[in-house]
């Protein structure tokens, strides 16, 4: 009964899984299709933040409401973005050593 059962669950979580992904992937933030959100308190600011993303190639649509408080988490986000990580290349295991021994790599250093 427990196989059965945990069958069942899993083709209940794949029909709820289709329902909330639609297929479409979403534009990057800054882009033309998704552009940052900000709103800010007075046109000083505005035009800090357009030359901003202007410099940086971003599209945005800023909104200026005085009584609203400031809200630039896009801009957060877009400036804090992970670069990507490049890791030195590790020799194979018949590879020479980087020692210079002339050695493979698996009897000298590895």
């Amino acid at each position: 009964m427990g196989k059965f059962y945990t069958q069942t669950n899993l083709q209940i979580d794949d029909k709820q899984a289709y329902r909330v992904f639609d297929g479409k992937k979403q534009a990057r933030l800054g882009t033309e299709k998704n552009p940052a959100v900000i709103s800010v308190q007075s046109e000083e600011r505005k035009a800090e933040l357009e030359k901003e993303f202007i410099d940086n190639g971003w599209f945005c649509h800023i909104e200026v409401d005085e009584d609203a408080p400031e809200d630039s988490s896009a801009l957060q986000l877009l400036k804090d973005t992970p670069k990507t990580a490049v890791l030195e290349k590790v020799p194979g295991r018949n590879d020479p050593c980087v020692c210079g021994s002339g050695k493979k790599y698996k009897k000298c250093c590895g």
